[in-house]
């Protein structure tokens, strides 16, 4: 399986252990998984097709906490703008862009008019097809509601990579064919895709702005407070 990391409002010393160089510490925080395929009214088998560009409302919940943010995807690219932004040690970052062609994360502290960049790690992959990895069986539950928008409710149960069954309730757009909510039944998170608008998404989202320059993090121990 594939989970997108990201560390949602935690203390300085656990924000320590996960990122290194110039960005420990954003807290901006979860672990989330996005998973593949869309289907239609009653039908078990997916089009193994995903949008490339759009754009929506991200929401999340891990460890107790309800996160939102704005995100944009084109293609290989996401742009994610959290609520409250991402607090890092030279600021707060109010975008986060993945770029999986450069297999670099970058954040973007505008009041410094500065990029950060670490390394791609497997946690910030964000697979956008509804049929999910290790899928071994799907049942169709009914018709529901995801916000304010039409959805088919399916139980699905997952074989992870040590073999481990897990279970889930995906909420999906079957006209659209779009993933709009992911539950995890063994687990205390979700993640809901609301406004979704399929759209071509402008370059520069995923650019640096004019006059900002990109400081590569280095591997390094975190300075303790």
């Amino acid at each position: 399986m594939k989970w997108i990391d990201f560390s949602l409002l935690v203390s300085a010393r656990t924000c320590e252990k996960k990122l290194v160089g110039l960005v420990v510490c954003a807290v901006l925080g979860m672990v989330l998984w996005f998973p593949p395929g869309w289907a239609f009214a009653g039908s078990p088998h997916f089009s193994n097709h995903s949008p490339t560009e759009f754009s929506g409302r991200l929401i999340w919940k891990t460890g107790g906490r309800i996160a939102k943010a704005q995100l944009f995807v084109k293609k290989d690219r996401y742009r994610i703008e959290p609520t409250g932004g991402i607090r890092t040690e030279l600021g707060y970052a109010g975008v986060l862009i993945v770029r999986l062609n450069e297999q670099k994360t970058w954040y973007m502290l505008s009041q410094r008019r500065m990029i950060v960049s670490v390394p791609l790690t497997l946690d910030y992959l964000l697979p956008l097809s509804v049929q999910l990895e290790g899928e071994t069986s799907r049942t169709v539950i009914g018709e529901s509601v995801v916000g304010d928008q039409p959805a088919l409710l399916y139980d699905v149960e997952v074989k992870d990579q040590f073999g481990q069954l897990e279970r889930y309730f995906e909420w999906v757009d079957p006209q659209r064919e779009i993933l709009l909510k992911l539950l995890s039944q063994d687990r205390d998170w979700f993640v809901e895709y609301h406004h979704v608008v399929l759209s071509s998404q402008p370059d520069y989202y995923f650019e640096a702005p004019l006059g900002y320059r990109i400081i590569e993090a280095q591997e390094a121990p975190v300075r303790r407070g």
